[in-house]
């Protein structure tokens, strides 16, 4: 799940200007579309959503809800994906690393299945402190919280 997040976060902010959460992706669509069409006797059967399943707490769908809920209110607050400022810093191939600006955000993004780093050095063009605004291992999204001090202060 923390790979399916971490893809839809990257793709939000250096993706352009816009958003959009394609059919399949969304909470309410665990299997397949299949519109009314001959073959399947105009049926409206597979041709819905089914929004209930957010609500299910035996179920991922409420964690990725989180994730998107937190996802679009950071761009709401920042408004990164409008801002012409975009620099990546750091493509670490090796370490399976991603490290960029977008607007007056810092996106720090490991993609490793196995490691973990601390103390891992990135650049930025600000010299102001940074914070954590939010991050893909909180428990609200289905992480483990395995990073001490991490506390949504935004939102």
């Amino acid at each position: 799940m923390a790979l399916h997040k971490m893809i839809r976060l990257i793709s939000m902010t250096l993706g352009g200007e816009a958003y959009l959460n394609f059919m399949g992706n969304e909470f309410g669509h665990p299997e397949w579309i299949d519109f009314p069409r001959e073959g399947n006797q105009n049926s409206y059967d597979y041709c819905r959503r089914q929004w209930n399943l957010m609500y299910d707490q035996k179920l991922r769908y409420p964690l990725l809800y989180n994730w998107d809920k937190q996802m679009n209110a950071t761009e709401i607050i920042f408004g990164s994906m409008i801002k012409d400022h975009q620099f990546v810093s750091l493509s670490q191939e090796e370490d399976k690393v991603i490290v960029y600006e977008k607007g007056d955000l810092l996106f720090v993004f490991n993609f490793h299945h196995t490691n973990s780093y601390e103390n891992y050095k990135v650049g930025t063009s600000w010299s102001s402190d940074h914070f954590v605004v939010f991050e893909s291992d909180e428990e609200r999204f289905g992480g483990h919280q395995r990073i001490n001090g991490s506390h949504n202060i935004w939102f």
